[in-house]
């Protein structure tokens, strides 16, 4: 691998304990490899250059440990960062695993599953931040419904509201310096779920108590199952400023979520969301949220996700190369996509109604015959893509 493309701790590439220690089990096989240790994940992982690691809670401590049990298992953890350096940038917790969140958690229409899993939730946020967290994703794979009937909708959102609010103040009162990110999705396990779309969670932030502390983790894959365009998605992300953690993996179009390693699928839009993501100076993980085939042994666990980090850095090239290219920023200019930052109105309402050339005089035919250069633009993008260039 060319030394350029071999990943490094600044790179900020992390990976879930869930990704690379996935077994191959899918609804219609059982699993084809067998348990990773969580201690071997963060060695491996740091052997191939990854900056951190990231957890459901039962990934890390098995599902009814006793307090000893999860005593054992999270020293044996927090030894294996301080030995290889890895980080915790993120946690989250698993609420749609066992059979109790199987009509949701935070939104169950039974209110003693509803306490249980903020319960459950807040007490891996005291862990989280212990092993030096700084964001919280909030997955709500279990918070939706097949029937109408089934959901209130109107109230179930009145409960995911309440348990945001309910979980910002708790770290506020305990001082703890975390943000939450809600990460979308249409479906999957359920049939449709709720705050579907980057769109939705944003909307949804809103009308939380402390908005401040509530942001997004889109996932490439979960947007563009339902046919989006992801790179579009981010930089929403970015104008609203809630881009507080972002999952990268492949998908090929409108299917069920593939979760291939990232670079695979879409390959344009990867590159566009690198190009994005750099250009944007987004600071936070490169989290890789993929999962191994499951035709392949341990080996393809780790080959791929050194192909996910190794991807980035080519397609962070490649969209640098783009930028910088000359006959790129002439046929830019000749798109006027420059003019787009440009104020429609810098002179305000009232100098806009009083220019004639606004309207009276505007030449609409002459204006829509200029040729807009997309098809120049759009071949030198793929030509360096291609590292035709």
């Amino acid at each position: 691998m060319p030394e350029r493309f071999t990943p490094a701790p600044e790179d900020r590439f992390t990976f879930g304990l869930w990704t690379v220690g996935w077994q191959g089990a899918d609804p219609f096989g059982t699993a084809t490899r067998p348990a990773l240790d969580p201690v071997e994940t963060v060695e491996r992982l740091a052997g191939l250059g990854a900056y951190g690691v990231t957890f459901h809670d039962d990934d890390l401590i098995p599902f009814g440990s006793s307090d000893a049990e999860r005593e054992a298992v999270v020293k044996r953890f927090r030894d294996a960062l301080d030995r290889t350096g890895m980080k915790v940038p993120m946690a989250t917790t698993n609420l749609f695993t066992h059979p109790v969140f199987k009509d949701g958690a935070f939104t169950a229409n039974d209110r003693d599953v509803r306490r249980y899993a903020l319960r459950k939730t807040i007490r891996n946020i005291d862990l989280a931040v212990e092993l030096g967290a700084g964001v919280y994703v909030a997955w709500g794979g279990r918070e939706g419904a097949e029937s109408g009937a089934a959901k209130d909708v109107r109230a179930a959102l009145d409960r995911m509201k309440e348990a945001f609010d309910l979980l910002g103040q708790y770290v506020t009162e305990q001082g703890y310096d975390l943000r939450f990110a809600i990460e979308p999705k249409p479906n999957e396990p359920r049939g449709d779920i709720l705050l579907p779309t980057i769109g939705h969670a944003l909307a949804f932030i809103e009308r939380l108590e402390r908005p401040d502390l509530v942001g997004v983790n889109p996932e490439v894959g979960h947007e563009q199952m339902a046919g989006l365009n992801f790179p579009h998605g981010i930089a929403q992300a970015l104008w609203a400023g809630k881009l507080f953690h972002i999952d990268l993996n492949g998908q090929s179009g409108i299917k069920y979520d593939q979760d291939f390693r990232f670079g695979a699928g879409d390959l344009r839009q990867a590159f566009w969301l690198v190009g994005l993501l750099e250009s944007a100076d987004y600071d936070g993980p490169r989290h890789f949220d993929f999962k191994p085939v499951r035709t392949d042994g341990q080996d393809g666990v780790w080959e791929s996700a050194k192909n996910c980090m190794r991807n980035y850095l080519v397609l962070k090239e490649r969209a640098a190369a783009f930028r910088a290219d000359p006959e790129v920023q002439e046929a830019l200019a000749a798109s006027r996509l420059p003019d787009l930052a440009r104020p429609t109105a810098e002179d305000g309402l009232a100098g806009l109604l009083a220019d004639p050339s606004a309207y009276d005089t505007f030449d609409p035919e002459a204006a829509g015959a200029r040729s807009m250069s997309f098809e120049r633009l759009d071949q030198l993008a793929l030509d360096h893509l291609l590292a035709t260039r």
